[in-house]
């Protein structure tokens, strides 16, 4: 069930999970204006609204059966730009170490190059998330929501962030390792160039 009629370029009708993810791409810059502004409950409630819009197109798009491939492409890339966004401007705040969010962001550009690579060798690989995958991506979520709590004076956690960055620093090798196994074996299976 659409939102709006299909144009009349052909283009598929945007669904409202779609609209979601879209809004979600629109909080990212606001998240990183309010802490850049030093606002930091102002970055904390708009994470976690974001992170909420993840989870609620996701249960509307099963529900109502409004799945789209403009979805399952706009959806994680929404994810990333928020991740990564954080991630980064965490880093330059002092928040988290430097070396994690070089970590975190090597991982992706690693899964990214990999997908444009594989597609250009005419061996496509399936985009679909490993279960570590999921985890450090969880990991690194409540992570990311926990240093944002810190700082808006929410809670202090010193030393469960402390243990937090190591955990997510270990989920995130051990997610590139297993993608990097899984696209070796993909490229060197039978469909893959010879």
């Amino acid at each position: 069930m659409a939102i709006s009629g299909s144009s009349r370029y052909g283009l598929r009708p945007m669904t409202l999970p779609n609209y979601i993810t879209v809004a979600r791409f629109l909080m990212v810059p606001l998240v990183i204006l309010s802490m850049m502004n030093g606002e930091m409950l102002a970055a904390f409630v708009l994470f976690m609204l974001a992170g909420v819009s993840d989870a609620v197109d996701g249960a509307i798009a099963r529900q109502f059966d409004q799945k789209s491939e403009l979805g399952a492409w706009l959806d994680p890339i929404a994810d990333k730009f928020l991740l990564v966004s954080v991630f980064m401007m965490l880093g330059w705040l002092g928040a988290v170490p430097m070396w994690l969010v070089v970590l975190a962001i090597s991982r992706d550009g690693m899964i990214i190059a990999a997908v444009v690579l594989s597609s250009m060798m005419d061996n496509p690989v399936e985009m679909r998330p490993l279960m570590i995958s999921k985890a450090t991506t969880l990991g690194q979520i409540l992570l990311l929501i926990l240093v944002l709590a810190e700082l808006a004076g929410i809670v202090q956690l010193d030393a469960l962030i402390g243990w937090m960055v190591y955990a997510v620093a270990g989920l995130t090798i051990a997610s590139a390792g297993a993608y990097l196994v899984t696209w070796l074996r993909h490229m060197a299976s039978e469909g893959g160039p010879g």
